[in-house]
C-alpha cells in the first residue's frame, strides 16, 4: 500500500529564455502554491491521504505546464486555478479523471 492515497507531482522546471518551453515560465510555481493551500484547506495534507510535490522536468513541455497523478499515472496540463481546483475536486475528492484537462 502507498503511502498516500494520491501524490501530485508539478513540474516546476525553469529554462533559460531562447530554450525550449519550461513549465516555470508558464505559472507553474503559482499553482503548485495554490494546489499546496487548498489541499491544506481541505484536511487533505496528511499522511495516508495527499502529498502535493514539486518535480523537475517531466519532460512534456510542449503540453505544458504539466502535473501528474499517481497512483493513477493521469498526466494532466491546466491554464488556471480553476482547472487546478477542478482537478482536485473531480479527481483527487471524487475519484474521476478530468478528460477535458488529461494529456
Amino acid at each position: 500500500m502507498s503511502h498516500y492515497q494520491h501524490h501530485v507531482f508539478f513540474c516546476l522546471n525553469q529554462r533559460e529564455p531562447g530554450e525550449r518551453q519550461s513549465c516555470a515560465s508558464c505559472g507553474a510555481v503559482e499553482m503548485w502554491e495554490h494546489a499546496k493551500g487548498r489541499i491544506k484547506k481541505l484536511g487533505l495534507n496528511q499522511p495516508g491521504k495527499v502529498r502535493i510535490n514539486k518535480a523537475g522536468c517531466l519532460e512534456r513541455c510542449e503540453e505544458g505546464p504539466v502535473l501528474v497523478v499517481y497512483p493513477e499515472a493521469v498526466w494532466y496540463t491546466y491554464i488556471d486555478k480553476s482547472d487546478i481546483d477542478e482537478i482536485i475536486d473531480e479527481h483527487i475528492v471524487n475519484g474521476r479523471v478530468v478528460e477535458r484537462l488529461k494529456i
